[in-house]
């Protein structure tokens, strides 16, 4: 069953309930008052001096009959008094009351009767009597009526609801196609149109914003696994080529089988490096382990000692090292510390200087190399871009990549500038996930 057929049912089901309620009220109220109409005006007759014992003919259209203690009986018309209610009133026994009867009326048939029994002063009871078949007979007509008005209101309100359905469910319809559509051809580009102020407005803008966000999503996946697959060809076609050259059938002399080993172990040291960059953006795109307090200045002092073996020729100075407790990921928290490291220490050159510090949950890493160029700045930081000048150096572009994509897990932030007096300064800013203070065993 469809959402516009439920809300048609149930506002036509809200509708029936509703005037079917105010049909019995107005039926009952309507019975009620013609009923008290009827008993005011009995009452009255029967209390006028004339409709005692001894006037006993019809008054204003009221038949009337009255009974002594003793039980003599004036009953020109055959009302049926034969009740021992009655009498009881007649004698003082009990008080006077209304009631309903039947009887059978010449020519006509049987009818229903509206009586009032009351007492008469000095004793005996008088019975004032009427026809109310015309009750009867308005009643029913006013059942038809209000069976006629519930049917139609509840027809008019379903077919209302249906419209009104129909127009509100418009753009859900809309979204309902587009999602359709998007789902066929694998394309999230369409839109929908948002119109209105409403929170179905509301649904059709967010559900542009996720296809917008899925569009650059789908956008960078393709980008990456196009930049990836550019930047392995390279490394691979050289493997190839020098694996080729080590099989073929020419003499090598011991210098030229050298450079080729040397060739494929830096070929293979690169696609080591490339592999472990993608895995590890691929890994930033995926489910997050849970975190862990680990200790941010250990690892930038084993990172330290790692650059100090891996670029012997570069001075690495350690400025203030504070003890930091970091809440996130430590495995990749070091992947981050040692690509900055090493792009520093790449790009110091014979005889650099790299200098770092650790303090306010920022971490601080500049050298004394060339420095960013302007145009390259902003971009430094996006996967697979490489300046001119780096182009000529190994990598693949992903090193401050991933260190913005550690950096921003850990809610944190990360900037590129040229420093003060020559050479590029990145700071790595935690300040949410970062305080001071060591780790205590618990």
């Amino acid at each position: 069953m469809s959402l516009r057929t439920r809300l048609t049912l149930v506002a036509a089901g809200v509708v029936a309930v509703v005037v079917a309620l105010a049909s019995t009220g107005t039926y009952f109220l309507m019975r009620h008052e013609l009923y008290t109409q009827v008993d005011t005006q009995l009452a009255k007759h029967a209390s006028e001096p004339n409709a005692g014992f001894n006037d006993l003919s019809q008054y204003a259209g009221d038949e009337v009959a009255s009974i002594l203690p003793d039980g003599d009986v004036s009953n020109p018309h055959n009302i049926p008094i034969d009740d021992h209610a009655i009498l009881e009133v007649a004698l003082g026994n009990a008080h006077g009351f209304f009631r309903d009867a039947r009887a059978v009326q010449s020519g006509v048939g049987p009818v229903t009767l509206r009586e009032r029994v009351q007492p008469i002063a000095g004793g005996g009871a008088v019975i004032v009597v009427r026809n109310i078949d015309y009750i009867g007979h308005d009643l029913g007509r006013l059942r038809l009526i209000l069976i006629l008005v519930a049917l139609g209101g509840t027809a008019l309100a379903a077919g209302a609801a249906r419209l009104l359905s129909a127009a509100t469910l418009a753009p859900v319809r809309r979204l309902t196609a587009a999602a359709e559509r998007i789902a066929q051809t694998g394309e999230p580009s369409e839109r929908v149109p948002e119109r209105g102020q409403g929170e179905l407005a509301r649904l059709g803008a967010s559900f542009n914003t996720m296809l917008a966000s899925l569009e650059e999503s789908l956008e960078q996946q393709r980008r990456f696994v196009a930049d990836a697959s550019h930047e392995l060809r390279t490394p691979l076609t050289s493997l190839q080529t020098n694996i080729d050259v080590l099989r073929g059938g020419v003499e090598l002399d011991p210098e030229q089988r050298r450079r080729l080993l040397d060739d494929l172990q830096r070929e293979s040291q690169e696609m080591r490096s490339l592999i472990g960059g993608l895995l590890e953006l691929a890994r930033a795109d995926g489910v997050q382990p849970d975190k862990a307090p680990f200790q941010l200045d250990e690892l930038v002092e084993d990172a330290l000692e790692r650059a100090q073996a891996r670029f012997p020729a570069v001075t690495w100075q350690a400025y203030r090292i504070e003890p930091t407790i970091v809440d996130g990921y430590r495995d990749r928290m070091e992947r981050a510390v040692w690509n900055l490291l090493e792009n520093a220490g790449k790009w110091s050159g014979e005889d650099g200087a790299v200098e770092v510090s650790l303090a306010g949950g920022e971490l601080r890493v500049r050298d004394h190399g060339p420095g960013f160029a302007e145009e390259d700045r902003p971009l430094v930081f996006e996967r697979f871009y490489r300046s001119a000048a780096a182009r000529a150096m190994p990598g693949a572009g992903l090193g401050l990549a991933i260190v913005r994509e550690v950096a921003e897990a850990h809610g944190g932030t990360v900037a590129a500038e040229n420093a003060v007096g020559g050479g590029a300064l990145v700071r790595l800013s935690l300040d949410g996930a970062a305080r001071a203070g060591v780790l205590t065993d618990s």
